[in-house]
């Protein structure tokens, strides 16, 4: 199962890069998966992270559909980095705290802040911000170290090899808004 959840992940990935809207398909399919394996690793932030992930698939795909002509590759300001990144420190901390204390779940707070980055990154990504990539590359490097400690070790290798195509993904979207700031400035 793990094999066809991480198929499914790279080419939701890969799709993504492309800006091709078969990545929510994969995405979901995927998500739906690890669902379960990650609930049987005991990284329970990361189960019920896959629900978001499949609520925000289809999200996404409703996004990148109906918005096909007006949905470009854009920033955002410092201010909503920052807030962005309280968000995300505040519920790692709730949710690890909670974890340790009334579960038996494996590195409560390492697993809740992966989990809430991946919350911000994946919005970033149905909304095409070039930033998901960065915020991407900081949750996946760590996501590595999560995931070989509970012997997940093909998702590990996944995450591993998410690196690479993420700095593919972070060029390429740079291209297209460089791109797109030509076209609005001519």
């Amino acid at each position: 199962m793990e094999l066809v959840a991480v198929s499914l992940a790279i080419i939701y990935l890969l799709l993504a890069v492309k800006q091709n809207i078969l990545c929510w398909p994969a995405a979901i399919m995927s998500s739906s998966i690890y669902f379960f394996i990650m609930y049987s690793a005991g990284l329970y932030m990361e189960a019920y992270l896959q629900i978001f992930y499949v609520l925000m698939g289809f999200y996404g795909w409703s996004q990148w559909k109906s918005n096909e002509a007006s949905l470009i590759v854009r920033t955002w300001t410092k201010r909503n980095h920052l807030f962005a990144f309280l968000f995300i420190i505040i519920l790692t901390l709730v949710s690890g705290y909670t974890l340790q204390t009334y579960s038996d779940a494996a590195l409560p707070f390492i697993d809740a802040f992966t989990t809430w980055g991946a919350i911000v990154a994946t919005y970033m990504v149905a909304k095409k911000l070039i930033e998901n990539w960065i915020y991407w590359f900081l949750i996946d490097s760590i996501s590595i170290f999560l995931f070989l400690s509970r012997d997940l070790f093909f998702t590990a290798v996944l995450f591993l090899g998410y690196l690479v195509i993420i700095y593919f993904g972070y060029k390429s979207w740079k291209e297209i808004l460089v791109e797109q700031k030509k076209e609005t400035t001519a």
